[in-house]
Protein backbone atom coordinates (compact mmCIF):
# COMPACT_ATOMS: atom_id res chain seq x y z
CA UNK A 1 0.00 0.00 0.00
CA UNK A 2 1.71 3.46 -1.13
CA UNK A 3 1.97 6.58 1.54
CA UNK A 4 -2.08 7.67 2.21
CA UNK A 5 -2.66 10.39 4.34
CA UNK A 6 -4.87 8.28 6.36
CA UNK A 7 -1.66 6.22 7.23
CA UNK A 8 -0.16 8.47 7.49
CA UNK A 9 -2.69 10.34 10.65
CA UNK A 10 -2.52 6.58 11.66
CA UNK A 11 0.97 6.07 12.46
CA UNK A 12 1.08 9.20 14.00
CA UNK A 13 -1.95 8.28 16.31
CA UNK A 14 -0.05 6.13 17.91
CA UNK A 15 1.96 5.29 20.93
CA UNK A 16 5.37 3.79 20.42
CA UNK A 17 5.98 1.78 24.14
CA UNK A 18 9.22 0.84 24.49
CA UNK A 19 10.35 -1.53 27.14
CA UNK A 20 14.20 -0.82 28.07
CA UNK A 21 16.16 -1.95 30.87
CA UNK A 22 16.01 0.88 33.53
CA UNK A 23 11.79 1.66 32.58
CA UNK A 24 9.77 2.07 29.85
CA UNK A 25 9.48 4.93 27.12
CA UNK A 26 6.70 6.14 25.50
CA UNK A 27 7.42 7.22 22.30
CA UNK A 28 5.37 9.72 19.70
CA UNK A 29 6.37 10.73 16.15
CA UNK A 30 7.92 14.42 16.21
CA UNK A 31 7.81 14.85 19.98
CA UNK A 32 11.51 14.50 22.31
CA UNK A 33 11.45 11.81 25.17
CA UNK A 34 14.26 13.24 27.25
CA UNK A 35 14.23 9.54 28.93
CA UNK A 36 15.01 8.38 25.75
CA UNK A 37 17.87 10.42 25.56
CA UNK A 38 19.38 9.63 27.94
CA UNK A 39 19.56 6.14 27.61
CA UNK A 40 20.91 6.85 24.33
CA UNK A 41 23.50 8.59 25.62
CA UNK A 42 24.42 6.26 28.59
CA UNK A 43 24.04 3.44 25.97
CA UNK A 44 26.50 5.69 23.70
CA UNK A 45 23.53 4.90 20.74
CA UNK A 46 23.67 7.14 17.99
CA UNK A 47 20.56 6.44 16.16
CA UNK A 48 17.45 3.37 16.66
CA UNK A 49 14.47 2.30 15.05
CA UNK A 50 11.01 0.58 16.01
CA UNK A 51 10.14 -2.39 13.33
CA UNK A 52 6.91 -4.92 13.50
CA UNK A 53 6.27 -7.29 11.64
CA UNK A 54 2.43 -7.21 12.32
CA UNK A 55 -0.05 -6.69 9.72
CA UNK A 56 2.02 -6.56 6.38
CA UNK A 57 0.71 -3.70 4.17
CA UNK A 58 -1.44 -2.60 6.79
CA UNK A 59 -4.35 -5.29 6.36
CA UNK A 60 -5.04 -7.22 9.39
CA UNK A 61 -3.68 -10.48 9.85
CA UNK A 62 -4.53 -13.46 11.77
CA UNK A 63 -2.93 -13.07 15.58
CA UNK A 64 -1.45 -16.70 15.19
CA UNK A 65 0.53 -15.30 11.52
CA UNK A 66 1.60 -12.03 13.37
CA UNK A 67 3.40 -13.87 16.17
CA UNK A 68 5.23 -16.20 14.01
CA UNK A 69 6.21 -13.41 12.04
CA UNK A 70 7.18 -11.14 14.59
CA UNK A 71 9.39 -14.18 16.01
CA UNK A 72 11.14 -14.52 12.50
CA UNK A 73 11.87 -11.16 12.66
CA UNK A 74 13.52 -10.95 16.12
CA UNK A 75 15.51 -14.39 14.98
CA UNK A 76 16.82 -12.09 12.17
CA UNK A 77 17.56 -9.07 14.11
CA UNK A 78 19.71 -11.14 16.46
CA UNK A 79 21.84 -13.02 13.77
CA UNK A 80 22.56 -9.38 12.67
CA UNK A 81 24.21 -8.97 15.84
CA UNK A 82 21.22 -6.28 17.43
CA UNK A 83 19.78 -6.54 20.54
CA UNK A 84 16.00 -5.91 19.98
CA UNK A 85 14.00 -4.57 22.56
CA UNK A 86 10.28 -5.70 23.28
CA UNK A 87 8.27 -2.64 22.79
CA UNK A 88 4.05 -2.14 21.26
CA UNK A 89 2.45 -0.02 18.96
CA UNK A 90 -0.28 0.99 20.68
CA UNK A 91 -2.99 2.81 18.52
CA UNK A 92 -5.02 5.85 19.95
CA UNK A 93 -8.57 4.36 18.77
CA UNK A 94 -10.16 0.71 19.02
CA UNK A 95 -9.71 0.72 15.24
CA UNK A 96 -6.79 -1.05 15.05
CA UNK A 97 -4.89 -3.58 17.25
CA UNK A 98 -2.15 -3.32 19.20
CA UNK A 99 1.31 -4.84 17.95
CA UNK A 100 3.95 -6.09 18.54
CA UNK A 101 6.96 -4.26 17.82
CA UNK A 102 10.94 -4.50 18.11
CA UNK A 103 12.66 -0.99 19.23
CA UNK A 104 16.46 -1.76 17.75
CA UNK A 105 19.34 0.15 19.42
CA UNK A 106 22.05 1.34 16.14
CA UNK A 107 19.64 0.45 13.48
CA UNK A 108 20.09 2.64 11.17
CA UNK A 109 16.98 4.21 9.12
CA UNK A 110 18.11 2.25 5.75
CA UNK A 111 18.38 -0.83 7.13
CA UNK A 112 15.51 -1.11 9.02
CA UNK A 113 13.42 0.02 6.06
CA UNK A 114 15.09 -2.61 3.82
CA UNK A 115 14.60 -5.27 6.29
CA UNK A 116 10.75 -3.69 7.01
CA UNK A 117 10.22 -4.08 2.91
CA UNK A 118 11.21 -7.75 3.80
CA UNK A 119 8.27 -8.16 5.73
CA UNK A 120 5.90 -5.87 4.26
CA UNK A 121 5.61 -2.71 6.31
CA UNK A 122 4.63 0.73 5.13
CA UNK A 123 7.12 2.31 7.40
CA UNK A 124 9.26 2.13 10.64
CA UNK A 125 10.08 4.56 13.25
CA UNK A 126 13.38 5.97 13.57
CA UNK A 127 15.37 8.65 15.57
CA UNK A 128 19.00 9.69 16.28
CA UNK A 129 21.04 10.54 20.03
CA UNK A 130 18.10 13.46 20.48
CA UNK A 131 15.30 10.42 21.14
CA UNK A 132 13.10 12.27 18.85
CA UNK A 133 11.09 9.13 16.76
CA UNK A 134 10.45 10.15 13.02
CA UNK A 135 8.25 8.39 10.32
CA UNK A 136 10.31 7.08 7.92
CA UNK A 137 8.39 5.42 4.86
CA UNK A 138 9.87 1.97 3.06
CA UNK A 139 10.38 2.77 -0.59
CA UNK A 140 9.48 -0.34 -2.34
CA UNK A 141 12.24 -1.55 -4.65
CA UNK A 142 8.98 -2.69 -6.97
Amino acid sequence: MAKTSELEVAYKATTYRVYLSGGICDLRIGQACETLRCWLETADCQQFAIITAHNPGSQPTEEAINAERQAQLECELLEGNYEPYAGQNIPDGDAWPVEESCFVPDLAPEDACALAEDYGQNAVISGGSDGIPHLVWVETSE
